[in-house]
């Protein structure tokens, strides 16, 4: 048998070692081909801003910029694996182009274009292509200003409280950022949480900045500002207290006249105040004075009513509780010398002559009757020696003002005629139902 040499047939085996590469080629490519794939970039670090900050600017990013998107070219196993978090953008502001030229045309605000370099992990650089290739980057000018700090609260305190006073430490904040945005900038504010509270709170709250228009910045607005973004927010609570109103005049009335009363609409209101304002208001009978001042008499024939603003005669430290009134009626009730008023409650006014169909509501509790005597030796008259009624006969459904009949002992005659607010309906009758309704129902 002869033995078959290696150097036999070697055309032959040449061929068959290039079709052995090529259809390994071949399958390699078929299975695991070149692609192309596009990411759409949301963040481009911007590199060196230190550079610009020596010139006495600050960058901001075009809100328009046209969308930054990557194509990455590699084999399918490869590309397929990459995601948007793998890729980095970046704009180094040394590279941008004529930069010293812009600033000098416009040293307040300027537009550059700035390189635009993308790295992905595993990924050589000639198989990475960005567009557009450069960044609008807006140059301005930085400012520096201080605001005061609007320190409020939310919630509400636990019962028997209110808020005293609410502060911010510090009580001004330093912001620093583009020249157009600090411009706008209107109000800086830091509200603290007192839902439930009883006693003093304190927490760090977070800045809010809001523009000239009152609308809060934008999350990418803030990101050009710096500035310390907590303070320390104080909420002092104060105790309420329930107080007495009274008030005092000036002047005298008209000759043969005389003050009979003085009373207040509210007659008391709440406050609230620190211990020691409650404790100095407690020595003053817890009650707040109207000076004499704000009410001059001089001269009144007639009661005399007069609105006055409250928080204007509060003690130091002393406050109206939320959601109170500033408005308090002070009621001077002047009467002929000689005479008195009484008060006659309208359930015991005699209706008379009202149809048997009708029926009558008065729109207060009670009516006031001023007496003079007719000799002043004589003694007030009982209260119950008053006898009042009034007519209707001939009145119909509706709501009217009537006089009223008053009844007076001897001795004494009416100061001024009264009359009774009231209202006449007719009255309503139950319907009964029959047994034969219900079982059609």
């Amino acid at each position: 048998m002869k033995k078959r040499k290696l150097t036999d047939n070697i055309p032959l085996k040449l061929m068959s070692v290039i079709v052995g590469i090529f259809v390994w080629l071949l399958v390699v490519n078929i299975d695991n081909p070149t692609t192309r794939k596009s990411f759409v970039i949301h963040d481009v670090e911007l590199l060196n801003q230190a550079y610009i900050d020596s010139m006495g600017l600050v960058s901001l990013m075009e809100e328009d910029q046209d969308p930054i998107r990557v194509y990455i070219t590699g084999t399918r196993s490869t590309v397929s694996d990459i995601s948007e978090s793998d890729i980095h953008a970046a704009a180094d502001l040394q590279q941008a182009i004529s930069l010293e030229s812009a600033i000098e045309r416009n040293p307040t605000t300027t537009m550059v274009m700035v390189p635009i370099a993308v790295t992905c992990t595993g990924i050589s650089p000639e198989n990475i292509e960005v567009t557009p290739k450069n960044l609008s980057v807006r140059l301005q000018k930085k400012a520096t200003q201080e605001f005061v700090i609007n320190a409020t609260s939310e919630g509400k305190p636990g019962s028997g409280y209110e808020i005293g006073t609410v502060t911010a430490n510090p009580e001004k904040i330093r912001i620093t950022g583009p020249s157009s945005l600090i411009g706008k900038i209107n109000q800086v504010n830091a509200v603290i949480d007192v839902d439930g509270a009883t006693e003093t709170v304190i927490d760090e709250c977070d800045l809010t900045i809001y523009d000239k228009n009152g609308e809060p910045l934008t999350s990418t607005q803030m990101n050009y500002l710096t500035f310390e973004r907590q303070v320390t927010v104080t909420a002092r609570l104060w105790r309420v207290q329930t107080v007495s109103i009274d008030g005092e005049y000036s002047g005298v009335p008209a000759d043969g006249y005389r003050v009979e009363s003085v009373e207040t609409i509210p007659s008391e209101i709440t406050v609230a105040g620190g211990e020691d304002a409650l404790k100095e208001l407690a020595l003053s009978g817890n009650t707040i004075w109207i000076p004499q001042e704000a009410i001059d008499i001089s001269g009144k024939k007639d009661n005399m009513e007069i609105k006055i603003n409250i928080s204007e005669y509060l003690p130091e430290g002393i406050v109206l509780t939320s959601g109170s009134s500033t408005d308090v009626f002070v009621r001077v009730n002047i009467l002929p010398e000689g005479s008195v008023e009484y008060e006659i409650l309208t359930s015991e006014i005699q209706v008379e002559n009202l149809a048997e169909n009708l029926q009558v509501t008065f729109d207060t509790a009670a009516i006031n009757v001023r007496l003079k005597k007719e000799d002043e030796s004589m003694e007030d008259p009982d209260a119950e020696s008053i006898q009042a009624s009034i007519d209707l006969e001939g009145r119909e459904e509706g709501s009217y003002e009537v006089p009223v009949d008053i009844t007076l002992p001897e001795g004494y005659e009416l100061v001024e005629d009264v009359t009774a607010e009231i209202n006449i309906s007719e009255i309503s009758e139950v319907t009964e139902i029959t047994e034969e309704e219900n079982s059609e129902e």
